[in-house]
């Protein structure tokens, strides 16, 4: 199982004890022999590695719409996106911070722009965290567009801060599988895989998504966001 990975402005965290029955539920593997806080921070029990944030893009629209289902009927393979978002020097979950999140749909496409202009909501959104940190949105699997490997952006607001801006990467071999399915098996041949992806290539190994079925068949991808309050 791949170690779950924490994305922040300049953090990547690796979350000891705290979290664990909230993490649980996402399957990730934690340790839970350890507490957490600044003390264990500091003693290495939990560690945290830096990481570069990652361009907000061309595709931005402020103030989206606050609400879990950012589909909008459109197509596309379910998706179930579960982030976490975590205090990067405590490793103590954050409830309401605002996680907000857009991407193309199945086809490419980004509202607001280009043939997507005539509506500026679809695939994009905003939750609050809960007690345990968790942010959680129903979408579909992005599709891809030319030049950008498959991703979904992400900002995290605090306070009226903006104190993360990223992106969140698919396994090449998933997107693979999900793209031989329709609707996006009728754009074959997507020409940017994960490794050739300029932007992908500077960190963005530490934000790729832990991607699993559930019990219904839908995918659900779980990321863990460690941010500094400001």
């Amino acid at each position: 199982m791949t170690e779950p990975r924490l994305t922040r402005r300049g953090s990547l965290v690796r979350l000891g004890g705290l979290l664990a029955t909230a993490l649980g539920a996402a399957g990730l593997k934690i340790d839970s022999s350890e507490g957490a806080g600044p003390a264990a921070v500091a003693s290495g029990a939990v560690s945290c590695v830096l990481t570069p944030e990652q361009t907000e893009g061309p595709y931005y629209i402020a103030n989206e719409a606050v609400r879990r289902n950012i589909t909008e009927g459109r197509p596309g393979t379910p998706l179930l996106l579960r982030a976490f978002v975590v205090d990067a020097s405590t490793c103590k979950p954050i409830k309401s911070a605002a996680v907000d999140i857009w991407h193309a749909d199945a086809g490419g496409v980004y509202s607001g722009f280009g043939s997507g202009a005539a509506s500026r909501t679809f695939m994009r959104g905003i939750q609050r965290t809960n007690a345990k940190g968790l942010a959680l949105f129903r979408t579909v699997y992005p599709g891809w567009y030319q030049g950008r490997t498959v991703h979904i952006h992400v900002k995290v607001h605090l306070g009226g801060n903006i104190v993360h801006t990223g992106q969140l990467y698919f396994p090449d071999t998933l997107t693979d599988a999900v793209y031989r399915k329709q609707p996006y098996s009728a754009r074959p041949n997507r020409d940017v895989r994960n490794a050739a992806d300029a932007i992908f290539r500077n960190g963005g190994s530490k934000s790729l998504l832990n991607v699993k079925k559930n019990s219904a068949g839908v995918y659900v991808a779980t990321i863990m966001i460690g941010v500094h309050r400001s």
